[in-house]
């Protein structure tokens, strides 16, 4: 199986995985405004603890979105700053997908609508059915919209994600809503799990042509976003 090191930070949490053969470690931080700060000492303790090099790897795969503007951003920066150091590919993976995942890993759904806190008073969700060998399938593809707005077309998905309890008065009363799993998040593990998949697939680019996953149009970065952005990129490039 391949190597595969794995950066999540389009949520408050964020997150770094490294996937070697069987064995999957991961670490993770809360925090926002420290993503960019924590994220490659957390990339250099799971290479330390493999005792292998970041050349060693054979792709790098980071949470492509939707998510946070500046998140999204940054883990692609870090990835494409880590795979054009190390001379490695890139795997975009949708961290929608990955919280699909890990809704059917942890409580065994078929069935699952994830829903990520957009704020502005929206969320974005995506719809997926898990068959067995085939993997995941998109029912309804990532979506942003008005908590209200959020229609599955299933009768009984397995509902996950922080958006749930960010507008609970929004989803009060709808079936999904009443055994859903909050706490779900978009994780690196995960994130690398799909990404191994892919990669395996020869879905991969170079590190120039990743891109963010962006549903919602933003005008413009604030400066401290493109500092903090710039910076990320700029010291994963010079780190490893």
């Amino acid at each position: 199986m391949s190597t595969i090191l794995a950066i999540e930070t389009s949520s408050e949490l964020a997150s770094c995985a490294l996937l070697r053969g069987d064995v999957v470690s991961s670490r993770d931080s809360s925090g926002v405004r420290t993503h960019s700060q924590s994220i490659l000492p957390m990339v250099q303790s799971l290479l330390e603890e493999a005792g292998i090099a970041l050349r060693d790897c054979d792709a790098i795969a980071y949470g492509s979105g939707p998510g946070s503007f500046t998140g999204v951003r940054t883990a692609c920066g870090i990835a494409q700053g880590l795979a054009f150091g190390a001379g490695l590919p890139v795997v975009p993976v949708v961290t929608l997908d990955a919280m699909a995942l890990a809704c059917h890993q942890q409580h065994q759904a078929d069935a699952i609508l994830t829903v990520l806190d957009a704020r502005m008073g929206e969320v974005y969700w995506a719809e997926y059915a898990y068959a067995g060998a085939d993997g995941l399938r998109a029912v309804v593809a990532p979506t942003l919209s008005a908590p209200a707005e959020v229609q599955p077309q299933g009768e009984a998905v397995s509902a996950c994600g922080n958006g749930l309890a960010a507008y609970a008065p929004a989803f009060q009363g709808r079936a999904f809503a009443a055994a859903a799993h909050r706490d779900i998040m978009p994780h690196a593990v995960q994130i690398g799990q799909l990404a191994r998949v892919a990669f395996a697939a020869g879905a991969f680019v170079a590190p120039a042509e990743a891109q963010p996953l962006y549903l919602r149009n933003k005008i413009a970065f604030t400066s401290a976003e493109r500092l903090d952005i710039k910076n990320a990129k700029a010291a994963a490039e010079a780190a490893l």
